[in-house]
């Protein structure tokens, strides 16, 4: 996977996610000539290359003279649960700009892992990368084949699950301390209903002018640090 941008790069320093190699722009400057030295303390391979030859590696012009190949994307074990966790599951988000914003929004938080499903999901992409400025890296995050059956063996570690859907109990009303899972639906049609089923609890964004629904980030955004308020309460 090719990604690129100054503050993916040092997510990255600050990450296991191994580099293979880091393409800099021939036109430097401060913010450049530091990275370009961190890069050779870390005996990262890297190369000076044409703006052309970047734009082309990324097929993105703005990508602020800054090309990082990491290959496969290392996401974490779906047996490794964190203790007393905060636990972020992704039902089926398809759009990476999505994942990408609710997993920043997951990281400033402190929310312990995100969990996204094999099909019909998006994953970590280079889009997903972008929209969460890098902080992809600083989060484990786990795809599950089934996630009714992740969701089961969270609950058997003592985690409790509530499912996002609008027909829930107000956010306001239920108690959201850990050990807790939070699963978040697709853009279009929510929480499959046998994801739903294996819920302890459906919870909602309470609105003042009724609409049809937040887009699942700002949904995200809401519930993720109506969690964190209370924890810092």
């Amino acid at each position: 996977m090719v990604v690129y941008g100054r503050n993916v790069l040092k997510e990255l320093f600050q990450s296991k996610q191994p580099i293979r190699m880091v393409y800099f722009s021939e036109n430097h400057d401060k913010e450049l000539d530091a990275l370009i030295s961190e890069v050779k303390n870390r005996k990262i391979p890297f190369s000076i290359a044409p703006k052309p030859v970047l734009k082309k590696l990324c097929g993105e012009e703005k990508n602020q003279g800054v090309v990082i190949d990491i290959g496969d994307f290392q996401y974490a074990d779906e047996n490794d649960i964190p203790d007393n966790p905060f636990i972020v599951l992704l039902d089926q988000v398809q759009d990476p700009q999505n994942l990408g914003a609710i997993v920043r929004t997951c990281v400033a938080a402190g929310v312990d892992m995100v969990v996204i499903t094999k099909d019909n999901s998006a994953h970590v992409t280079s889009g997903a990368i972008k929209a969460s400025a890098g902080t992809v890296f600083r989060i484990p995050i786990v795809i599950t084949v089934n996630l009714a059956r992740y969701i089961e063996k969270l609950k058997e570690n003592g985690v409790w699950i509530y499912g996002a859907d609008m027909r829930g109990q107000p956010i306001w009303n239920v108690d959201l301390r850990r050990p807790l899972g939070i699963v978040l639906g697709s853009e279009g049609s929510g929480i499959r209903q046998l994801v739903k089923q294996s819920c302890d609890g459906l919870i909602s964004v309470p609105m003042k002018t009724p609409i049809d629904s937040l887009n699942v980030s700002v949904s995200a955004g809401i519930i993720i640090y109506e969690v964190l308020r209370r924890e810092l309460v």
